[in-house]
């Protein structure tokens, strides 16, 4: 009799337990002799192997989020007019949202608009209806960002709310923000006594905090990897409790004044692992300066970096999934780019939709309802290990540097030796991109050239005055400040005086299509669309997926390459039709597309009789043997794998572009 435990499901018991050596086995026949290694194993940006198949995993301690329960729906206030900004984060509420982070103009999350208030009234009038004590508030980073605290805590006075009640985080970070920008307005140590004071200040009026946002932003924007942006993360929570502690400051008081922003992207599996990796590395920052853990307080965004302009109806879909994964991996609030962010100033209807994204995953698909779903499944678990494993080495690698009495992420930023690791980074990444081993839907493939622009709100960037002139209250201490915010004092008012601060080379904040957003744009701006001629050999269904591949690689350059049913006839290509044809379609680029018995049969005919019509000719294909049809006319190939950015501007400058 067998005395096992019966199972859960008694009919696997008829079936063999599956071995991995049995799964090999079979994949090995079915690969036929292929290089298993390069068909099936991918790796991360950071090298990071990703198998086709991970055993079950016993899922370690976890380090989960404080609040269990739904995460919070975050939407942004960003439009530069009070009353506008107003209407829209009414609009946000009322449809679902619960929290709101206000972007001041300059703030990088707030992409040249953000909400123009240099005072209370101001600031009061953009959050008119807007209950304080019922929702929460976030602040995006930003210069002047201990003004932009002050300002809202000023208002909370005015408004007659005791602070206790009303959940705010201040977001000061100028690590992040002289990260972007490449300049601080004083010396380091300077700064942190500000920072320390405005802390401080804030404590005493009764805010509870978090006061200073680790923003990871800057870096994922300048190219970083997964472990690259962890890395940089702890490298800049370590340099604020460092600096805190110099400023009197128990590191339990530090700790507790932290919190975080990460980047959502649209790699799913990795997005998970990055956030649960991002809560254990914490807890160890935590355990080696001798604290009890904390959980970490968590905001995600989905990536400004995936976005496209071109056809931005996909970046529904990447929003949808940076989400999902944010919400999988345990975020505490999450924001979602409006799908027509890369484009302008959002609309009251990009903004719903994006805030209904969330709100499906958590009322539909009911997201929320278990605390770690990632838990004990192979892949995640592997990956979230060894994400903690290159994120640690990442943050080790900050925290050597050195410039003067400056250390770790400061003393990088300044010295360049971070700015150089990123350029590393997307520079990989933008050949991915180039080659389209890293493809776009939308915009380098399944191009449409005649799509409808989106709409967005009718207004300009801001622009901001760059002066910087002490104000009357700058000598005066922070509470002094907040009082005279609430007497109508304004933003000019409180300035410190221009210092000698710290420079640095800014890190650039890129979208991966923007290189081919800039060949559409200079196509789309042609009085008449460049055209390639598709010079097709042989009968339809012997030249159709070449035909498809190079008109969906022309496209994606803003060049037309219309096809129709080719020029076949008697099992042969009729070149007088193919060459009459190209003549009438006044394209000077025409691209062979057929087969590669059609190449080796016509191919070299077919382009000694374009280039003696006038054509520039190319062939869709990697032959074996291209000499001969080189030596016929053939300037160049195009096939899977190709530099497509550098070859659609060499196919622009030839059709006139």
């Amino acid at each position: 009799m067998n005395s096992a435990a019966p199972s859960d499901l008694p009919y696997l018991d008829a079936f063999a337990a599956p071995s991995h050596d049995a799964w090999r086995a079979a994949v090995d026949k079915v690969l036929k002799g292929a290089d298993f290694e390069k068909k099936l194993v991918g790796r991360t940006a950071d090298g990071i192997r990703i198998e086709p198949l991970y055993p079950a995993a016993a899922a370690p301690a976890r380090a989960l989020r404080a609040e269990t329960g739904r995460w919070h729906v975050a939407a942004r206030l960003d439009h530069p007019q009070p009353d506008a900004a107003r209407t829209l984060a009414l609009a946000d509420l009322e449809g679902g949202a619960d929290t709101l982070t206000i972007s001041f103009a300059g703030a990088l999350a707030a992409r040249g608009y953000g909400l123009v208030a240099d005072d209370v009234a101001t600031l009061d009038a953009a959050l008119q209806g807007v209950m304080l004590d019922l929702i929460r508030l976030r602040l995006d980073p930003a210069p002047q960002g201990r003004i932009n605290a002050l300002l809202l805590a000023a208002l909370i006075e005015k408004r007659g709310h005791a602070a206790s009640e009303v959940s705010v985080s201040f977001g000061l970070d100028p690590i992040g923000v002289f990260a972007g920008r490449g300049s601080l307005a004083a010396a380091w140590p300077e700064l942190g006594r500000r920072l320390a004071a405005t802390i401080r200040t804030l404590k005493e009026r009764g805010f509870a905090g978090p006061f200073i946002e680790i923003d990871s932003r800057p870096y994922h924007e300048a190219g970083a990897s997964e472990a690259q942006e962890l890395g940089a993360v702890l490298a800049t929570a370590v340099a604020y409790l460092r600096t805190l502690e110099a400023q009197g400051m128990s590191l339990s008081e530090a700790r507790d004044a932290l919190a975080f922003t990460l980047v959502a992207d649209t790699d799913e599996f990795l997005t998970v692992a990055k956030f649960r990796a991002a809560r254990l590395l914490w807890n160890r920052i935590q355990q080696a300066c001798g604290l009890v853990p904390k959980p970490a307080r968590i905001h995600a965004e989905t990536a400004w970096r995936s976005l496209t302009k071109r056809d931005p109806n996909v970046n529904l879909l990447r929003g949808t999934v940076a989400a999902f994964a944010a919400g999988v991996g345990g975020a505490d609030s999450i924001a979602v780019q409006p799908f027509t962010a890369a484009l302008g100033l959002p609309d009251a209807f990009a903004r719903r939709v994006a805030r209904n994204t969330q709100l499906i995953l958590l009322e539909e698909s009911n997201l929320w309802r278990v605390a770690d779903p990632a838990a004990g499944a192979g892949g995640f678990e592997a990956l979230t290990q060894t994400l903690c494993e290159q994120g640690w080495l990442a943050f080790q690698e900050i925290e050597r540097q050195r410039s003067g009495d400056l250390s770790g992420i400061v003393a990088s930023l300044v010295e360049g030796h971070l700015q150089k690791t990123l350029v590393e980074q997307r520079t990989a990444r933008a050949k991915a991109v180039a080659t389209r081993r890293e493809p776009i839907t939308g915009t380098s493939e399944f191009p449409n050239i005649r799509e409808e622009t989106a709409k967005v709100l009718a207004i300009s960037p801001v622009k901001l005055d760059g002066k910087r002139v002490q104000g009357s209250l700058a000598e005066r201490n922070q509470g002094e400040i907040i009082r005279s915010f609430v007497d109508g004092a304004g933003r000019a008012d409180a300035l410190a005086a221009p210092a000698a601060g710290l420079r640095a080379e800014p890190l650039p904040s890129l979208r991966l299509a923007e290189p081919f957003e800039a060949l559409r744009d200079k196509a789309d701006a042609q009085p008449k669309r460049p055209v390639v001629f598709l010079a097709t050999l042989g009968p339809i269904a012997d030249f159709t997926a070449r035909a498809g591949f190079a008109r969906n690689l022309f496209e994606s350059g803003g060049l037309a390459a219309p096809s129709g049913d080719g020029f076949a006839r008697d099992g042969a290509t009729d070149l007088d039709t193919l060459v009459g044809a190209f003549r009438a379609s006044g394209a000077k680029l025409a691209c062979l597309c057929g087969s590669d018995a059609a190449y080796a049969a016509e191919g070299a005919a077919a382009a000694e009789a374009l280039a003696e019509a006038g054509a520039t000719v190319w062939l869709a294909g990697r032959p074996a043997e291209p000499e001969a049809l080189n030596k016929a006319g053939v300037a160049t190939f195009i096939y899977m794998g190709c530099d497509v950015v550098a070859t659609l501007a060499q196919a622009q400058a030839i059709a006139g572009a």
